[in-house]
């Protein structure tokens, strides 16, 4: 007897998940993709001195060790842009410059090669320091964060009948237009606030006047219990409609604290598994994807973090790979089929795509995959080889 046909008569948004994510631009912070499509991702701020290069270098590690994959930090004088260079280099993580009012600090961030400057360029009074940065941030690929908060947008002039939400938005797209202007386009936008309807409203119009990746924020949410029911409360619910493309849990806590708290919310709403990440799992990917790119025939293949969770959560991929504390799973369609010291994976899952190729007829490929280029770098912009970095 033939099964009963099951039919779902809910309308998409009636149905159980997360609907489908908004459309945007694909922004990219070192080699970690922001939006069109791409995994929300994490990010948190330094609170170290950020002229403290050893301090800050090990509180980006910690945030790395608890999943963080964007590290923002205060550039708010001379010697602070003067340790970018160092911490640029010895980041594990993407690094954003946060920079207020003075393009020569901007500047100082671009020679260091940081993989994003945070500013509003209406901010900055001299306007030829504003075409200087923009152009240097075009001709390195750098992208800026446009960020406007409730708390910063100045009081309200006689007359102005526009709710706080509209008068961030409108804010927000003048800061907007003076980058387009000047034909830079490489852009993410936020409009924080701490009260989280108006943080909310202003969310959903931007989404609809720009084409830009957006990022979302409660600004200073609080401790860690009522900060995170406050970023929940708010980001939550565009993360459901399907705004949002990279988050930060704005807590006066550790900042380790905000990104667990980051990635139990994305958890929560079934956007992201789980924040451990016990290998250098950015340039495992960027190897991976520069040895298969000559692959003939079509294969899904996974790199996850978290050798616990990692196989199960892929399980569609026809192989993959899942990492641990200095080894990693090879896995086939959920199944672990092997453990290897982590030099050894990208052998071992070539090996493995090998036998798959050949048990459906195909040629091996191992031997006429590329060599890699840029063996043992992190990503593009970042030089200092995973292991080797002090």
């Amino acid at each position: 007897m033939d099964a009963p046909l099951s039919v779902d008569l809910n309308l998409p948004e009636d149905r159980p998940g997360p609907r489908l994510r908004r459309k945007s631009k694909r922004v990219w912070v070192g080699g970690t993709p922001i939006g069109d499509g791409a995994p929300v991702a994490v990010q948190s701020m330094c609170t170290t001195l950020t002229h403290d290069v050893d301090a800050t270098i090990r509180q980006i590690d910690a945030l790395q060790e608890a999943g963080c994959e964007i590290a923002r930090v205060a550039v708010p004088d001379k010697r602070a842009g003067e340790a970018l260079k160092e911490i640029v280099r010895r980041s594990i993580l993407p690094v954003v410059a946060d920079i207020h009012f003075d393009y020569k600090l901007a500047l100082m961030a671009l020679d260091a090669k940081v993989h994003k400057l945070r500013l509003n360029p209406g901010n900055i009074h001299n306007k030829d320091g504003v075409r200087e940065v923009t152009r240097r941030a075009k001709e390195q690929g750098t992208p800026i964060r446009i960020g406007v908060n409730h708390g910063s947008i100045g009081d309200r002039q006689p007359g102005d009948l526009r709710d706080e939400a509209q008068r961030m938005v409108d804010l927000a797209l003048s800061e907007i237009k003076i980058l387009e202007d000047l034909d830079f386009d490489d852009i993410v936008v936020s409009v924080k606030a701490f009260d989280v309807p108006v943080m909310i409203a202003a969310y959903r119009r931007l989404a609809k006047a720009v084409p830009y990746p957006l990022h979302l924020g409660v600004t200073e949410a609080g401790t860690a219990l009522a900060g995170s029911i406050r970023s929940a409360a708010g980001m939550s619910v565009l993360l459901y409609e399907g705004l949002g493309d990279t988050i930060r849990v704005s807590l006066s806590e550790d900042p380790v604290v905000e990104v667990k708290a980051a990635f139990d919310l994305l958890k929560s709403l079934g956007l992201r598994s789980c924040g451990r990440a016990d290998i250098d799992l950015i340039p495992l990917a960027k190897v991976a994807e520069e040895r298969l790119r000559a692959m003939p025939t079509p294969m899904k293949v996974a790199v996850m973090g978290c050798e616990v969770n990692g196989p199960g959560e892929a399980k569609d991929a026809d192989v993959g790979i899942a990492g641990g504390v200095g080894k990693g799973a090879i896995f086939r369609k959920g199944k672990v089929v092997g453990v290897y010291p982590e030099d050894k994976l990208m052998d071992a899952l070539l090996a493995e795509i090998d036998k798959i190729l050949v048990e459906n007829g195909k040629e091996p490929y191992s031997q006429k995959a590329p060599k890699l280029s840029h063996e043992g770098m992190l990503t593009p912009g970042r030089s200092v080889p995973a292991g080797t970095r002090t």
